[in-house]
């Protein structure tokens, strides 16, 4: 076991102070929001057909990199985990979605309505399904490093929620937001899906076959090892954009935004422990149900913070996604420190 741990790729400055990263950039955007609230607002009026087009630049310069890892070709690989393939797409797809449109009319459509304002209740709950309605793709490289995850079911499993999202986000997000009576945008839903995955997903592909046809795995590895630095840069960029259009609110309304967590949280760690208990019952090995659990836990914020262009910045909606994003973070690493001190109990159904 020890030699395993010691096996595991190290941790750079990035992953190893994430939280603290994160939160300056929220501070950040917040005060700046507050201080110079101009710039944001100029920015946030940059749209074509209501798709704000700074965010979109940086979520391609923040995931593309991170899609550069991906190989298609390893969804062959899916028979080798498939029982942990199973249970990711399962959470993912079928529970995950609903299970948050369900918390989010549960507790704010009905249990804190009285204490929300009633003209902006669907809004946040439609941005609670757009948060929800698609699995993280970027960070869970993170997540599954810092578990001493199994790398080729983390890539597979990247891989096929990537060609599913394709074709089942908008889909998903439309049938619950028209669930909820919350008038669905089709235009602009479809092009923030195809400005934000299917672009990303063909131009990394296309980068990546060229890069491997040129100069072989090394050229990709030093490709990675360049590109890292500038796909942080965006991700903190994007975090200040967004906290700095919704800096006002966040200050102003500290009880909305508490409220909100709920929900998000509660479903982050229903869903985690679903995946991480089924896959425990299946018998799959803990370096393939940590990332699982991970996987079908943790929300596509980068993708929710694009499809608020459906409600607008100043909307519920984007207030919901930005409670997202302030909760991912810590919540997640939570659910890391969780699955890893419970692996000798994980590993003692294995045994009997």
């Amino acid at each position: 076991m020890t030699s395993r741990r010691r096996a595991a790729p190290a941790l750079g400055t990035f992953e190893r102070y994430l939280s603290l990263w994160v939160a300056l950039c929220i501070l950040a955007g917040i005060v700046l929001g507050r201080l110079v609230p101009g710039p944001f607002q100029t920015l946030g009026r940059m749209t074509i057909a209501e798709v704000n087009i700074p965010v979109a630049v940086l979520i391609w310069l923040m995931i593309v990199p991170m899609l550069l890892k991906v190989d298609f070709g390893a969804l062959h690989r899916v028979a080798e985990q498939w029982r942990g393939i199973a249970v990711t797409v399962g959470i993912n797809w079928l529970v995950k979605p609903f299970s948050m449109a369900v918390l989010g009319w549960l507790f704010i459509g009905w249990l804190f309505r009285p204490l929300l304002p009633a003209g902006q209740i669907e809004s946040y709950i439609a941005g609670l399904i757009i948060l929800a309605a698609a699995p993280c793709t970027a960070m869970v490289f993170v997540w599954s490093n810092l578990t001493d995850g199994e790398p080729n079911f983390t890539l597979t499993q990247v891989a096929l929620n990537d060609t599913i999202m394709v074709f089942a986000f908008a889909p998903i997000v439309g049938l619950l937001l028209g669930l909820s009576s919350i008038t669905v945008p089709w235009t602009t839903l479809f092009l923030s899906v195809l400005l934000y995955i299917v672009v990303p997903v063909i131009a990394a592909q296309w980068w990546r076959r060229s890069l491997l046809s040129r100069g072989g795995e090394a050229a990709l590895a030093q490709t990675l090892r360049t590109l890292q630095p500038i796909s942080l840069i965006a991700l903190l960029a994007t975090l200040v954009l967004l906290f700095g259009f919704q800096g006002e609110q966040i200050v102003r309304q500290p009880l909305i935004i508490a409220l909100l967590a709920v929900p998000i949280i509660i479903q982050v760690y229903l869903n985690a422990g679903i995946a991480y208990a089924i896959n425990r019952a299946l018998d799959v090995p803990h370096k393939v149900a940590c990332p699982s659990a991970l996987i079908g836990a943790s929300n596509f914020f980068e993708l929710a913070v694009a499809a608020i262009a459906l409600f607008g910045f100043q909307s519920g909606a984007a207030l919901a996604t930005v409670v997202g994003v302030l909760v991912e973070v810590p919540v997640m690493l939570s659910v890391v420190r969780i699955v890893l001190r419970t692996r000798s109990w994980y590993e003692q159904a294995r045994t009997v």
